[in-house]
């Protein structure tokens, strides 16, 4: 790069980097609220709509209950990733919704829960069913009668989705609004069938909904596939309305509205903004540690670091994500990826240049070389994040969503952003090698390998001991894990206080006085907009339990048992979205091993890679069991990020070992190549995770308990994968090569 074209360049990015830091922090227009300041959060950071119903008719049973709770999941998150529906008393159903300040608005948007029938027009003998009456369709028999005759062809449950949608008139030309089906598997059947007899009758199909005809559309073909098109004289709201009124009423239950209020945030403002203090102190030690550590290469990823968290606040309020606590975890694991990817050139670059080539020459390579480990781990951790997305619900879709785009922004920087960095400062007249790296001492080789049964016992007998822990815990009563109210379902308790409280008059005066009486510290809050009411989550209280709070909301507060009420209530966290996010994982673990055999040609590497994965998830699994620390939303995001840093650590090491053997003659010596490997990219290891461990450790010294709870496993977690990635993972592998032989090793 030429001198001119080289300054150009460091002032473009200097430029670049002042307008994303000012559109992200302080922002355009008269708010100059920044994206930061914009981006949606979840009920956890902010706050938003909470509508209770209640079931219609006899008391429900259990099924229908759970199925109508999950079907609601998959509804609201159309507001947002971050929606909870969980069960209250036997026959209520709470919903909540961040980011959302106008109930009315939901429950216009969701619809009426209700029974929801597609009646052909006629039945076998000729009558009509419904018939127009010049206002509007009405039914000629009760519905009941309809459904016991087999005039009713579908129900609710039949439907899997209805959206408004657009399409063009063949006719007139005009842009038209209409409403598509998506039905289940036994409704394409059903509906197949009305619709081949509607067809060849010239009839209409009726949509019932709450006790009343919203449609009658003529059936205009024979529908096999379950994708069918409500159309007529529909504007768009029309068209919403009818397709929100569709999905809701496929529910199992009938539902009614109760109750709606506005909550507060269960965290608080100062959760966020301790969590901006600790990101902006982390990113800074990061990045002062790479200048130091990596000199002028360090300050080009630092300034690429920069423009990767500024791009991913931006994209993020653009594309109107929800972040949550788990959607924080993604971000971090991203910052590490970014991080690692760095990392990973700057330790090729210092390697060309200890073998004696130039400077110019060992940028280039350096970048090429690290091309190959950089690929494989982004596209391996892009594999989970897409399946989660798609597969995943809940929380797990916030993590899924975030982790996607900062994988894509961390390549980009890293490949992209600090490559053109360092090679515009070379051409402005940084060439000598001293800006570039340190003179490399001889590296001293390692046997690992040695140790190797020692480390596999280690990480055996830990597991195991672990588990036989935390059944010990289980057999007194106390619960293999420590769940709290997310997981295992609780109490809650509705106060109507005669007072108005701060968030931390709350978390400081009434709180640690409810964890005294419970005897637990799994104690959360909700604050209803104007109102005095406070809403408490705890685990399943006893009778005496009950009795005790209320003694102590009289005592203290002059609240007696006329302003207080208490119902048991389910998980947020229901089996159905557990099930989703396992299935999805191991989906996603399945791609990744087929992605790992086929890159390197070798089954071995994916299993043993699979082995080590699962190492650091029981070992930070056997860390939940063993401290107790609750296991609530962040759970799962803990998890996931710590098999997504894992996996990209261990395939580090393996491109390493993968690059050693294509240079190997007839007979290998495996032993000595994956020992060099180790040592060759073990300073690589220590590095990503100091940078990474620092960010959250951060988070962990200057935040909320609920952060603290969400940091500290994090980094244990992530500790581990270095010990996993250098002792467990290579030895594993070396056990495959040696002791399953396959044709590489001819």
């Amino acid at each position: 790069m030429r001198k001119n074209k080289a300054i150009f360049t460091l002032f473009m990015i200097v430029v670049l980097t002042g307008l994303l830091g000012f559109t992200a922090v302080a922002g355009w227009g008269p708010d100059h609220g920044g994206s930061a300041r914009n981006i949606n959060l979840g009920l956890d950071l902010e706050g938003g709509v909470s509508i209770t119903y209640q079931a219609v008719g006899d008391r429900p049973s259990a099924e229908d209950m759970s199925d109508t709770i999950y079907k609601l999941q998959q509804r609201v998150q159309e507001f947002s990733t971050d929606s909870a529906v969980f069960q209250e008393g036997y026959d209520r159903i709470n919903i909540e919704i961040p980011g959302v300040t106008d109930a009315n608005y939901v429950l216009q948007q969701l619809g009426r829960p209700g029974s929801l029938l597609f009646i052909r027009e006629r039945d076998e003998g000729g009558s009509p069913n419904f018939m127009w009456t010049g206002e509007g369709f009405e039914l000629t028999r009760p519905p009941e009668d309809l459904i016991e005759t087999g005039d009713v062809v579908l129900m609710g449950t039949d439907v899997a989705n209805a959206s408004a949608t657009s399409f063009e008139n063949q006719h007139t030309g005009r842009i038209e609004s209409a409403v598509s089906l998506n039905l289940t598997r036994e409704g394409t059947y059903a509906f197949g069938e009305a619709t081949l007899h509607a067809w060849q009758q010239r009839e209409s199909i009726a949509i019932f909904f709450d006790g009343e005809i919203v449609s009658a559309p003529t059936v205009n073909a024979h529908i096999q596939d379950g994708q069918a098109q409500i159309t007529g004289d529909f504007t768009v709201a029309q068209a919403e309305h009818l397709a929100s009124t569709i999905r809701i009423g496929g529910l199992n239950l009938e539902l009614e509205e109760l109750r709606s209020n506005v909550v507060g945030a269960q965290l608080g403002q100062e959760a966020v903004a301790t969590s901006i203090i600790a990101g902006a102190i982390g990113i800074g030690i990061v990045m002062i540690f790479m200048c130091v550590v990596f000199l002028l290469p360090g300050f080009a990823a630092s300034i690429a670091l920069l423009i990767y968290a500024s791009t991913t606040l931006i994209l993020i309020n653009l594309f109107d994500f929800t972040i949550t606590m788990p959607g924080i975890a993604g971000i971090v694991l991203g910052i590490g990826m970014a991080l690692d990817a760095n990392i990973i050139i700057f330790a090729r670059i210092r390697e060309e240049l200890a073998s004696g080539i130039s400077v110019r020459p060992a940028i280039r390579s350096g970048f090429k070389k690290a091309m190959s480990a950089i690929i494989d781990g982004e596209i391996t951790t892009m594999i989970a994040a897409v399946i989660l997305l798609f597969f995943g619900s809940g929380t797990v879709r916030s993590f899924a969503q975030t982790l996607a785009l900062s994988i894509v922004l961390s390549f980009i920087t890293a490949i992209v952003v600090t490559r053109l960095i360092v090679l515009a400062f070379y051409g402005v007249g940084f060439k000598d090698k001293k800006y570039y790296s340190r003179e490399l001492k001889p590296r001293k080789q390692i046997d690992f390998l040695a140790k190797s049964k020692v480390y596999l016992f280690i990480s055996l007998g830990i597991i195991l001991a672990g588990f036989a822990f935390m059944g010990f815990n289980a057999s007194r009563e106390e619960g293999f894990l420590n769940f709290s109210v997310e997981f295992a379902g609780g109490s809650s308790t509705q106060v109507n206080f005669h007072e108005g409280f701060t968030l931390s008059e709350v978390e400081n005066d009434i709180v640690p006085g409810i964890e005294n009486i419970i005897g637990s510290t799994d104690v959360q809050f909700q604050m209803v907009a104007d109102s005095y009411e406070i809403i408490f989550r705890t685990p399943l209280l006893e009778l005496a339990q009950r009795e005790g709070m209320a003694n102590f909301f009289g005592e203290e507060f002059g609240v007696y048992e006329d302003r207080i009420s208490t119902e048991n209530i389910s998980g947020t966290i229901s089996a159905e979205m557990r099930n989703d996010a396992i299935m999805a994982l191991l989906i996603a673990v399945v791609l990744m091993l087929l992605y790992i055999w086929i890159r390197f040609k070798d089954l071995r590497f994916s299993g043993s890679m699979v082995i080590s994965v699962l190492n650091d998830v029981l070992f930070v699994l056997v860390f939940y069991g063993v401290t107790r620390i609750l296991v609530g939303n962040t759970f799962i995001a803990v998890m996931l990020t710590v098999f997504g840093y894992s996996s990209n650590s261990t395939i580090v090491i393996f491109d390493r070992i993968r690059e050693g053997l294509q240079h190997r003659g007839k007979n290998p010596d495996i032993r000595a190549i994956i020992n060099s490997s180790i040592s060759a990219t073990l300073t690589r290891s220590i590095y990503t995770t100091i940078s990474t461990v620092v960010t959250i450790a951060v988070l962990y010294v200057v935040g909320v308990s609920a952060i603290r709870a969400f940091s500290l496993p994090l980094i244990f977690g992530i500790g581990i994968g270095v010990y996993t990635s250098v002792c467990v993972a290579p030895a594993v592998l070396y056990f495959m090569k040696t002791k399953l032989a396959g044709k590489d090793d001819d």
